[in-house]
């Protein structure tokens, strides 16, 4: 598969991402549950338009196509050379104050690119959850940049994050990841009750990080992303469950600006195993659910 990899990373951009259109519609048209999940969460954040579903599916079809080129591609034409940045100017804010930069890079756009762009200007630890298949873990292995570190999502993760952030590095990860059961508490998403994590707010109370939103946009077939760097503007509370709320509200405004290039068919709402029920009650005996 790594070769496969290989292979397809030679391949123009725009070639790879009209290919995943034609992916992400074949998969939304053979895959019930995929289409049940993806309709069901864009119905609950008020968006029911069938022509953003079948949009959103292009975009996810084109997120996996990209991947080859976006991991391996090195050189003068590798994906970070295709983005645009705007808002560096918060991080060379964060940098000058001797502080650390904590990235939140929703499943939102090219979010892998992020992380790479973020690489070129210091080090980035990633938060990194190992790939379940064998065959995924060594292209995860083949995908290493300078600069960029990986650090696993568990506890002995917390070490090398608090680590970068003293020493005035950055940090990146998903926050719309479901955490595993107690490291996370439920905060609302769109109106629904959704497990969030906990460690970015903590990570922040106790290294003073900067926390600033990533999202690497598509801009079209070959055109590149544009990376946008968006500073959180308020202070996080200190208690779990209203810094977890905050921060999904935050992220709420990043998806409704560019719906269509989120990644819908994620189940936000499941229940991660040995996790407390969400308050509302339980949620929908689903394969989904139960994963």
């Amino acid at each position: 598969m790594l070769r496969l990899f290989r292979i397809l990373s030679l391949l123009p951009l725009g070639l790879l991402q009209a290919g995943g259109s034609v992916i992400g519609l074949l998969v939304y048209a053979a895959s019930p549950r995929y289409r049940r999940v993806l309709r069901a969460n864009l119905a609950q954040a008020g968006l029911r338009s069938r022509r953003l579903a079948l949009q959103a599916a292009i975009d996810a079809g084109r997120m996996a196509a990209e991947l080859p080129f976006v991991w391996l591609r090195g050189g003068p034409h590798a994906a970070v050379h295709r983005v645009q940045v705007l808002g560096r100017e918060a991080v060379e804010q964060a940098r000058s104050e001797g502080q650390g930069v904590l990235y939140l890079t929703p499943h939102l756009g090219c979010f892998e690119v992020s992380a790479q762009v973020a690489a070129q200007w210091g080090p980035i630890t990633v938060l990194y959850r190992a790939p379940r298949k064998t065959w995924l873990q060594g292209l995860a292995g083949a995908r290493r940049r300078e600069n960029l570190r990986t650090a696993p999502a568990s506890v002995a993760g917390m070490r090398p994050l608090l680590r970068a952030l003293r020493n005035g590095e950055a940090v990146g990860m998903l926050p719309d990841q479901a955490p595993s059961a107690g490291e996370g508490v439920w905060a609302p998403f769109f109106g629904r009750p959704a497990y969030t994590m906990t460690l970015p707010a903590r990570l922040a109370q106790l290294t003073g990080a900067r926390i600033v939103f990533a999202v690497a946009e598509r801009l079209g077939c070959g055109r590149g992303y544009r990376l946008s760097l968006r500073p959180l503007q308020q202070p996080l509370p200190d208690d779990a469950g209203q810094a977890a709320a905050l921060l999904n509200h935050e992220i709420e405004r990043l998806v409704l600006a560019c719906p269509r290039q989120y990644l819908w068919g994620y189940n936000r709402y499941k229940v991660p195993a040995g996790a407390p029920l969400p308050p509302d009650g339980p949620a929908p005996a689903t394969p989904e659910a139960r994963s």
